[in-house]
């Protein structure tokens, strides 16, 4: 099983690269291939797909994009080159986004995703998004209070907190974008 993967790009493809580790070659797919630059070195986080006929070889830069990449394989229906594709067609804080709040038609406007399968991927993933910073943020702490006076309760900023700590933002910001997702 290969987990990660650090070599030199040896080629460029429309879903793929292959990086050359130790002069072996590695066909690995990944998110938004033109991002890379060829005979530069990578570091990618590795997931292998072995099935009966095929042994594949899934790789991100970050391990959070390999965490949100096994998350969408998870779901039902969702196989690693459909993940790969949703995770080349929008952005990652966006998808959590849509997730988090049933954003249905967001996940449909992903090449191959249907009604179906947004409904099937909200239902698996909601609530599934580790959210750290929780405490150690004071803009967001800072923002809670000020909707807290507003009189916002603590049930509803619960259903917030996780879309709002997606992104790191000021005070101001949070709020309003708080206010914007409590009024929805």
């Amino acid at each position: 099983m290969i987990g990660y993967l650090k070599g030199i790009i040896q080629d460029i493809n429309i879903d793929n690269i292959i990086i050359n580790v130790n002069n072996v070659g590695y066909q690995v797919f990944t998110p938004l291939p033109y991002d890379y630059k060829i005979n530069y070195e990578i570091e990618l986080y590795v997931y292998t797909y072995v099935k009966e006929d095929q042994l594949l070889l899934f790789g991100f830069n970050t391990k959070e994009k390999k965490e949100l990449f096994l998350k969408l394989i998870s779901v039902n229906g969702v196989g690693p080159k459909t993940a790969i594709t949703i995770l080349t067609s929008i952005d990652t804080n966006e998808l959590i986004n849509a997730i988090e709040l049933e954003q249905i038609s967001i996940l449909r406007k992903i090449p191959g995703i249907g009604p179906k399968s947004a409904a099937q991927i909200i239902l698996d993933l909601k609530g599934k998004f580790k959210i750290t910073e929780f405490n150690n943020n004071q803009d967001y702490n800072d923002a809670l209070e000020a909707l807290k006076v507003l009189g916002y309760k603590d049930n509803e900023l619960k259903k917030i907190e996780k879309v709002l700590l997606l992104e790191k933002l000021s005070t101001e910001q949070y709020i309003k974008k708080g206010l914007k997702l409590l009024l929805k």
